[in-house]
């Protein structure tokens, strides 16, 4: 969970507005190290814990609609890694192929149990998965796809300096996205100019501000916006 020395970066990291966020992360070495030990250890404990959970969702989203039952995409992490995001399936297979990468309010691509797991965030806990493998932290920015990633400025970089998250204040403060873009004429258009843009500054305040205390407080946040 340390950084990488400055020289590892990739190239596109490197840059002085990055340098400026590096700095700072790299006096918080404690800090970044126990991140990584309680993000291993907490989701190990949780996956044992609601494993009967999962297997009730599972069921359930089988059942619902025709399908896999976990939904993977190649999503961007730390120092721009691509991994495979975990979750369980929430729309209608091949839903990419019918549509946006973003999802609006009453996407028809979204199935009856879906909509429930969505709005619950149930969809989220195979990302304790990619928590366990290190693709992911509890408490960090929201992965991207490589598609978007790609409209990043130099300041935006930053951003992967620390592993993507299942929450963050991004996910807190536009957990109704989906209706932002309801109306949208093209709704990758809207999240590229408006949305993105502001994720992103969240997303830096969020590094600015990284310490575990803050961190916990991200996700005592998260569990009250989704009651």
């Amino acid at each position: 969970m340390l950084l990488r020395k400055w020289d590892r970066l990739p190239d596109n990291m490197k840059n002085d507005d990055v340098k400026k966020y590096y700095d700072m992360l790299s006096h918080k070495t404690a800090n970044l190290l126990l991140k990584r030990i309680i993000d291993f250890l907490l989701a190990l404990v949780l996956l044992i814990a609601l494993s009967p959970v999962f297997i009730i969702i599972a069921l359930w989203v089988k059942c619902d609609s025709r399908g896999s039952v976990f939904f993977r995409q190649e999503r961007v992490t730390r120092y721009g890694r691509i991994f495979h995001i975990i979750k369980f399936r929430t729309m209608v297979q091949n839903a990419e192929a019918l549509g946006s990468q973003v999802t609006v309010s009453h996407d028809s691509r979204i199935t009856r149990a879906g909509r429930i797991l969505r709005k619950t965030r149930l969809d989220e806990l195979p990302q304790l998965f990619n928590i366990l493998s290190g693709s992911m932290s509890f408490v960090g920015t929201r992965p991207e796809v490589m598609k978007y990633v790609k409209y990043y400025d130099p300041e935006m970089m930053a951003t992967l300096l620390l592993p993507a998250g299942i929450t963050s204040l991004t996910s807190i403060k536009f957990k109704d996205e989906e209706r932002l873009l309801k109306n949208a004429d093209d709704a990758d258009k809207v999240y590229i100019e408006k949305v993105l843009p502001r994720k992103m500054k969240i997303n830096l305040e969020y590094i600015k501000n990284f310490n575990l205390f803050f961190d916990i407080k991200v996700m005592f946040m998260t569990v009250i916006a989704v009651f």
